[in-house]
């Protein structure tokens, strides 16, 4: 078992992924490389298509024909997403989700919603109840949610600094000593 009580699922490298996507996805799909974000339980492929050559004028045109460029991405592409999604579940035992972007329009078709299990004390469940009592959460889930998402809007950046030096760790780790069978 692994954090969180999870099973130690195969390790997956950030750029093995990408390329590993990159190769295994049609070269008329995306216009780049597809963005390629994962963690203990979720790979998530997103693709940028491209805009229609040509569109109606008006305010809203671009957006409505990327909207559209994604719902049709979405609906041509399903059997052949499924298809991949289950050779890298295999491979890397965690579930893949699919979003793709257009212009500046990104829909995620597919995620996961992993329950996580929290115990947390008396001041910090009225801290939830109070969000779910102003009704911006409908429930302790729903707060709990919420609150990563402020962490994630507020402290984005200090987030990623501590994921690049907890990736630098693991490097470094990768390269030190095989400590080897101890002798008695």
């Amino acid at each position: 078992m692994g954090r969180g009580g999870a099973a130690r699922r195969p390790p997956l490298d950030q750029d093995e992924a990408t390329a590993w996507f990159a190769g295994r996805i049609p070269d008329d799909w995306f216009i780049e490389v597809p963005r390629v974000v994962f963690d203990r339980d979720e790979i998530l492929v997103v693709g940028r298509l491209s805009l229609p050559g040509t569109m109606p004028e008006g305010p809203d045109a671009v957006r409505v024909a990327a909207g559209a460029r994604i719902t049709g991405f979405r609906e041509d592409t399903r059997q052949y997403r499924i298809r991949i999604a289950e050779e890298a579940q295999a491979r890397w035992q965690r579930v893949v989700s699919w979003g793709a972007a257009c212009g500046d329009v990104e829909a995620v078709f597919t995620h996961a919603s992993v329950p996580v299990m929290s115990r947390l004390r008396l001041e910090e469940r009225k801290v939830l109840d109070t969000l779910i009592d102003a009704g911006v959460a409908g429930s302790r889930s729903d707060a709990l949610a919420w609150c990563v998402n402020q962490v994630l809007a507020h402290q984005g950046e200090w987030i990623d600094r501590l994921r690049d030096a907890m990736t630098e760790v693991e490097r470094i780790r990768a390269q030190g000593p095989n400590p080897g069978p101890v002798d008695p």
